[in-house]
């Protein structure tokens, strides 16, 4: 009998042990998908007596968190972080890999990836009162339409300015993926038989060419030295719809023209990154159960909490041979949690006092 309690004991501490090293091993393995990474830094340095390597690589560490901070925050709020001094930059970079360097002609040229640590990204911008967006890419029909108001036409394709450059400039912060129309003269008749009623057409009939849900049909109406733009946006499945008034525009410098775009293509990343926006105000407490038995749902579960950027943070409160208990801070509404972890294909029973991962 003794002998018996004796083994069950062993036993029951070689499973502590056991269950211990796999908790450890999943922990470490999703270390990866933790991380912000910053690829295809360029710089290059004169190569003289008073080269400083150091403060190249200081220099990846910054260009690389302005293209960071760029992609995850919308523009209005970049002000309160462009001038954050290399100190605490240096603190919240994971690592860097010095994917090329080399010298040509008394010049130092290199290619840097940095990968931050994005949950100090997090807290830092959170310090900073601003409100992070989830950087998610997105592919959206997008339609110009140029209308002269003063000679009652509409150019569409080749003589349109704006369709013709739309794509010409990218920077590489920018999420959304312009996918313009092809020339189908079929379009230039729709929108030839609604020119009266274009501000309230709904460009069915043309974006339903397209496998896309998303789209964006920009309408420039040029009068005089003026250009008014109406916009309409659906970014999954929300209506979006804005005016911009350019006074005293030169629709030949193509300067103004390119201007423009980029200050389109700003408030159309911006709206982008309000529908992701993480509301970090928000710290919701979640205590979930798993079967301690059920190693590979373990491994699934934290690799899925591990990838999800509303979750602030998640650790093991508490395990036994039977049940291992997670705690977790989420930045949203439990039903978006729901909403979020079953995208890993991960089913929660709700059923229980303490919700069970299935």
């Amino acid at each position: 009998m003794y002998r018996n309690k004796h083994l069950y004991k062993i036993e029951q501490y070689i499973y502590f042990l056991t269950l211990v090293a796999i908790f450890i091993k999943f922990s470490t393995s999703f270390v990866n998908a933790d991380i912000y990474k910053v690829s295809k830094i360029e710089l290059s340095e004169p190569y003289e007596l008073n080269f400083n390597k150091q403060a190249v690589i200081e220099n990846a560490f910054s260009k690389g968190f302005i293209e960071l901070v760029k992609k995850i925050t919308i523009s209005d709020e970049f002000y309160k972080i462009q001038n954050t001094n290399i100190k605490i930059i240096k603190s919240l970079v994971e690592s860097f890999t010095i994917i090329d360097e080399k010298f040509i002609e008394n010049k130092y040229f290199a290619s840097f990836e940095v990968s931050f640590s994005k949950k100090l990204v997090q807290k830092y911008l959170e310090k900073k009162n601003v409100f992070l967006s989830i950087p998610i890419e997105k592919k959206i029909f997008t339609m110009p339409i140029l209308v002269d108001l003063n000679k009652k036409e509409t150019l569409l394709f080749s003589e349109n300015f704006f369709y013709n450059n739309w794509n010409k400039n990218t920077e590489k912060f920018y999420l959304l993926e312009y996918i313009l129309p092809n020339e189908d003269l079929d379009d230039v008749e729709i929108i030839k038989k609604n020119f009266d009623n274009i501000e309230d057409y709904d460009f069915k009939d043309i974006i339903s060419k397209y496998d896309l849900k998303d789209y964006l049909i920009i309408i420039f109406f040029k009068y005089d030295k003026n250009l008014k733009i109406l916009s309409k946006i659906n970014l999954n499945s929300e209506k979006i719809i804005f005016n911009k008034l350019f006074n005293n525009i030169d629709l030949n410098n193509k300067k103004d023209l390119e201007e423009i775009i980029y200050v389109l293509k700003s408030n159309f990343e911006n709206q982008w990154k309000k529908v992701n926006q993480i509301n970090t105000s928000i710290k919701l407490p979640l205590t979930l159960q798993v079967d301690s038995k059920n190693y590979e749902l373990i491994k699934k579960f934290e690799n899925e909490l591990s990838k999800l950027d509303l979750v602030s943070s998640f650790f093991i409160d508490n395990f036994n041979n039977e049940i291992t208990t997670y705690k977790i801070i989420f930045n949203g509404t439990p039903d978006r949690f729901i909403q979020e972890i079953n995208k890993g294909k991960i089913n929660l029973n709700t059923s229980f006092k303490i919700w069970r991962v299935e």
